[in-house]
C-alpha cells in the first residue's frame, strides 16, 4: 500500500499535467526540474511528493492509452 495523497497535491499535479503533458516523463528528476520552471512550490517535500505524484500519473495515462 502507498501512501494517500492531499487533495492539494492531486489538484496541483493534475492541473500541471494537464498543462504541461508533453514536458512531464516517468523520470522523477527531470519531472523536479520542469515543476521547477513551472510553478512556485515552497518547499522542497512539497515539490518532490507533486514529483512523484506525477510519476505515477504519467504512467497510469500511458498505460490507458495502450489499453484503448
Amino acid at each position: 500500500m502507498g501512501r494517500i495523497k492531499t487533495k492539494q497535491i492531486k489538484r496541483t499535479g493534475d492541473k500541471i499535467l494537464r498543462i504541461h503533458k508533453d514536458r512531464l516523463t516517468k523520470d522523477f528528476d527531470k519531472n523536479k526540474k520542469v515543476l521547477d520552471e513551472v510553478a512556485q512550490i515552497p518547499s522542497k517535500k512539497l515539490r518532490n511528493t507533486i514529483s512523484g505524484y506525477l510519476v505515477r500519473a504519467v504512467k497510469k495515462r500511458e498505460k490507458d492509452i495502450v489499453l484503448d
